[in-house]
């Protein structure tokens, strides 16, 4: 296996940049921050942690009506930059504003915070369609893989400089409250992020496009409504995307509501951040490991396994009660959810027709988000009914199942599903 070209180095680099957001902004310290305001104003916990689960859902929302609309539109020449510069500045800039919201103020918090989502994850849309254009197919689970690895690294950097601030502000050893650390943590995310996307902005274009055209637009929505009439050739991919929409919508939920369930769960929020920060580094190997062994056993084999591993989760969980508990449980996520996420990503590019890129990866967001809609509801209306949110976290059990059922009927690779297609099709014929 020869050594990353510059490309595939400088787009993995992008999952170093953004993970400071996803560690501390979605799964950290921004829910405990959240919490926090939340409880000054007088908001349950059960119902804190409902109406977070509520802005999740509709700032995904949003994003996956736009997802297909604006991937299509990508797909033009020279424009998949454009759209991935646009989100990433609106997810740095709006994280950055973070800062000056007072802390009593825990709707505007989840306002702001809706728009730091849109801007994250309109970006990923695009990053991830890049993989197309800086590697090829019998290299994609590893980059994706490495990406993954990379993220959980660099997570660890801003994230114990987060935690340390955080931890010296509640023992009084810095001059500053504890809410004014976790201030500082969201300023850390939002220059981390900024700095380390520059060699994806110097290094990294678009091979692969559709030609320029006059009325892009229209001609863009022209395009989306012929895939989705000639669906039919591309019954693998939307079958993947099936059964990804299943299983993807549990590690969502799990990745974003983690520090909420602890919280409940009576767990101090110097405990969760140290949790989260092993479970980085936890993270980190097992996902470039999910990589390696993709290349042995295949990435639908692999697979299988995280959303096993899964399932273990979701069943452990409801029998949670302990800090211990919280670690296993932790442990158990890390060694899984950069693997099934990265070979998720590289299985799919393998799927799609390249010129396309953007489009069907507005699809795979579309998917992927609805899926973050469903989660986060379903956890959200469970813990508010029964006020327990262990419960919510069971459910999930099924929406892996489904998943793990449906990926079996989905091809390794593009080649496969056009075999797969034109054997169909003879049979028919015949």
């Amino acid at each position: 296996m020869k050594r990353f070209s510059k490309e595939e180095s400088s787009w993995m680099f992008y999952d170093w940049a953004n993970s400071a957001y996803s560690i501390i902004i979605t799964t950290a310290v921004f829910p405990l921050f959240y919490k926090a305001a939340a409880m000054k104003a007088g908001v349950s916990g059960a119902d804190s942690t409902a109406y977070l689960g509520y802005t999740i859902a509709i700032a995904t929302f949003i994003l996956a009506m736009l997802g297909p609309i604006l991937g299509t539109i990508a797909d033009y020449q020279g424009m998949k930059k454009k759209f991935f510069t646009f989100f990433f500045a609106l997810g740095v800039v709006s994280t950055a504003v973070l800062v000056f919201v007072p802390i009593q103020h825990w709707l505007l918090l989840l306002i702001i915070y809706t728009l730091t989502a849109l801007g994250f994850n309109g970006a990923l849309v695009f990053y991830d369609a890049f993989l197309i254009d800086i590697t090829t197919e019998e290299r994609m689970n590893r980059v994706s893989a490495r990406g993954f690895g990379l993220g959980y690294i660099g997570s660890t950097i801003p994230f114990l400089i987060s935690i340390a601030i955080i931890i010296l502000a509640q023992k009084e050893v810095l001059p500053f409250s504890t809410a004014a650390a976790s201030k500082i943590a969201f300023l850390i995310t939002a220059c981390w992020w900024a700095l380390f996307t520059i060699p994806m902005f110097k290094n990294v274009h678009q091979k692969y496009y559709v030609e320029q055209e006059p009325s892009p637009v229209r001609n863009s929505f022209k395009r989306l409504g012929k895939t989705l009439r000639e669906i039919k050739q591309y019954r693998s991919l939307f079958l993947f995307l099936l059964a990804y929409f299943f299983y993807i919508d549990g590690v969502g939920t799990i990745i974003s509501m983690s520090t909420a369930y602890g919280t409940d769960l009576g767990i101090s929020s110097t405990s969760l951040l140290i949790i989260l920060f092993v479970t980085q580094v936890v993270a980190a190997p097992f996902a470039i490991l999910y990589g390696r062994l993709a290349e042995k056993f295949t990435g639908k084999k692999m697979l299988y396994v995280g959303i096993a591993v899964y399932i273990i989760v979701c069943i452990y969980a409801y029998f949670l009660k302990t800090t211990l508990d919280f670690w296993i449980l932790a442990m158990l996520v890390g060694t899984s959810q950069g693997g099934i996420q990265a070979l998720s990503r590289a299985y799919f590019a393998k799927l799609v027709p390249k010129k396309n890129a953007n489009e069907f990866f507005g699809f795979y967001n579309i998917f992927g988000k609805f899926a973050s809609i469903l989660g986060p509801l379903l956890v959200a209306v469970t813990a508010q009914v029964s006020g327990n949110s262990s419960s919510g976290v069971f459910s999930l059990i099924l929406l892996f199942i489904i998943g793990m059922i449906i990926l079996a009927y989905v091809p390794e690779t593009r080649a496969d599903a056009i075999d797969q297609f034109d054997e169909k099709k003879q049979t028919k014929i015949t």
